[in-house]
């Protein structure tokens, strides 16, 4: 890549945000920025999937000679983007969540997007540019990868006990019971457990783990009403018999491994590759690492054990995002168009140890051929039969960030009274789905 292509990692301290522009607002960029200047592109990304982002943007470089200036920004990546429009100086472009439009969205941070405008558009699946549609209607990015949770287990553990692979939420204990209490790697020790669980409640990352859970309960956070309006369900009868079940791994079999309620993912994956937990709901970007630093052979993906009301798991992905104030549209519509052409998504797809197009958005690109791993076949049927995405609310972090502090308490307190904790959350997320003009009277 040229050396107008930079990767810097912004491996800083956390930074209070300095303000943020108003919800709804336009942005306008401080000072008129230079058209000539490389454009500025971020992604949230360490060092591995970084390193496939280069790959494809000097194939951008080489097709297009638009120089790009690359940023990963591997910690506080949100909160930078904050202070970046507190100061009215965003980058050109960013790929990030597919969960961050609405808040991008209500800032005024991003542009909109017509997807028939966009080359190969065409090309995107319906139900990816339905990831990139504000609750308004309009879409505010252009989508470049999917992804569902799948679960990771042990595969080692689970012949060494004689245990065969869970089809149930019950069995699903079973095991976990079982690679906690019977020393499944034979060392004498009492020192494995059978979940592993990213329980932080930073940017919400427990509401990530445990909303597959919710749904296969038949739960949920938040219920469309059929009129585009919503309701909370996260009180309803359900909500609470899933999160009771929830509440029992944590505070009954206790197959959770210590610390999971300040545990992020980051932190969460060296407990699975270093044999300190069997089982793991997970991204399946975490393939590349695991083959490498565990052993393919050690653990397998199964199709994830069905509860209650079904095998339902969190479906998302990422959008590129053309930031407001831009001095390139051009460009930055160019390198949207090039992300999504079968080059790049093929590329990002065979990164390694991981990729960064986890499913390919290109209905044109095949998943078979391109990995040639069965794994990610399991993957793309799940994604296409099972998965689903966080509610399209005008801003939808409020709510996972609630609704991670309010599991993490009932989690940590191991509290009886999870009807009152999840109602008094119903109340606050109610209040939230009013402020943003959500609610159904």
């Amino acid at each position: 890549m040229g050396t107008s292509t930079r990767l810097r990692s912004l491996l800083i301290a956390v930074l209070g945000v300095v303000g943020l522009v108003g919800a709804g607002c336009g942005f306008s960029p401080a000072a008129a920025k230079d058209p000539t200047a490389p454009l500025e592109v971020w992604t949230r990304s360490n060092a591995a999937s970084a390193k496939v982002y280069e790959a494809i943007f000097a194939a951008f470089e080489q097709a297009t000679g638009i120089e790009v200036d690359y940023k990963a920004v591997p910690i506080d990546f949100d909160k930078w983007i904050q202070r970046r429009a507190a100061a009215r100086n965003l980058p050109d472009v960013l790929i990030n969540d597919t969960g961050m439009l609405g808040l991008y969205h209500s800032q005024g941070l991003v542009t909109e997007i017509q997807p028939t405008s966009i080359a190969g558009g065409t090309d995107i699946t319906d139900r990816a540019w339905d990831s990139a549609r504000a609750s308004d209607g309009h879409h505010y990015g252009v989508p470049f990868s999917a992804q569902a949770m799948v679960t990771l287990v042990r595969r080692d553990w689970r012949e060494k006990l004689g245990r065969p692979v869970p089809t149930t939420w019950a069995e699903l204990v079973e095991l976990a019971t079982a690679f906690t209490t019977q020393d499944p790697d034979g060392d004498g020790q009492a020192d494995t457990y059978g979940m592993l669980v990213p329980g932080t409640t930073d940017r919400g990352y427990l509401s990530w783990w445990a909303a597959s859970y919710l749904w296969q309960g038949g739960g949920d956070i938040l219920a469309p009403t059929g009129d585009g309006g919503y309701r909370v369900a996260v009180d309803s009868a359900e909500s609470v018999a899933a999160v009771r079940w929830l509440r029992g791994l944590f505070c009954d079999s206790k197959v959770i491994q210590p610390g999971a309620l300040t545990t992020s993912t980051a932190d969460a994956h060296p407990f699975f590759e270093t044999g300190k937990a069997g089982i793991y709901l997970t991204g399946p970007y975490n393939f590349g690492r695991f083959d490498k630093s565990l052993g393919k052979d050690r653990y397998e993906v199964i199709p994830t054990p069905a509860g209650p009301a079904g095998t339902t798991v969190l479906g998302e992905g990422e959008n590129v995002y053309l930031m407001a104030g831009s001095a390139r549209p051009d460009a930055q519509r160019a390198l949207a168009e090039f992300l999504i052409s079968p080059p790049a998504q093929q590329i990002g797809m065979r990164g390694q140890p991981q990729p960064v197009v986890r499913l390919p958005v290109n209905r044109t690109v095949d998943v078979h051929a391109t990995y040639q791993d069965p794994r990610w076949d399991l993957v793309a049927s799940s994604y296409a039969e099972d998965a689903r995405p966080f509610p399209n609310v005008p801003n939808f972090q409020p709510f996972r960030q609630q609704t991670a502090e309010a599991l993490n308490t009932i989690f940590a307190s191991c509290t009886d009274d999870v009807p009152g904790e999840l109602g008094a959350l119903a109340t606050a997320l109610t209040a939230e789905l009013q402020a943003q003009g959500m609610a159904v009277p």
